[in-house]
């Protein structure tokens, strides 16, 4: 399958929100920032970014919530579900929580965003780029 043929597809935990993404994502993220941190509940958040046309809700919709002055945040109402993100300066693209795939292991993460907010009982030995905030321009 070519990666303009790829589709993913996901949803929420209690399957009241589905959704499909056409192509291959554009690039794939482990996020340590403070405020993934706690809008997942999680120690680390992986993202995968796709061009916000390629992205389709197919059942329900999540709930969309203003979680700081440069983006906002998607989840599923019914089940807390964390599904997305999307930076008002980029509002073409879409960063969806790898986690909610069915096939999470089909996307593979590039690099660590905001390792200096990273936990300090973590430590994966991957041996991909960190940068200690947002990656370099």
């Amino acid at each position: 399958m070519s990666p303009a043929q790829e589709i993913h597809e996901g949803g929420c935990l209690c399957g009241a929100i589905r959704y499909r993404a056409a192509g291959a994502p554009l690039r794939v993220n482990h996020c340590h920032c403070r405020m993934c941190l706690k809008a997942t509940g999680a120690a680390i958040v992986t993202w995968a970014t796709f061009p916000r046309d390629h992205v389709t809700f197919t059942r329900g919709a999540p709930t969309i919530r203003r979680s700081s002055e440069i983006a906002v945040r998607g989840f599923c109402a019914a089940c807390g579900s964390a599904l997305l993100w999307q930076a008002d300066a980029v509002s073409d693209m879409i960063d969806l929580t790898v986690g909610t795939l069915d096939e999470p292991g089909r996307v593979r993460p590039q690099e660590h965003l905001w390792t200096e907010s990273a936990v300090g009982w973590l430590h994966i030995e991957d041996g991909l780029p960190r940068y200690p905030r947002s990656r370099p321009a």
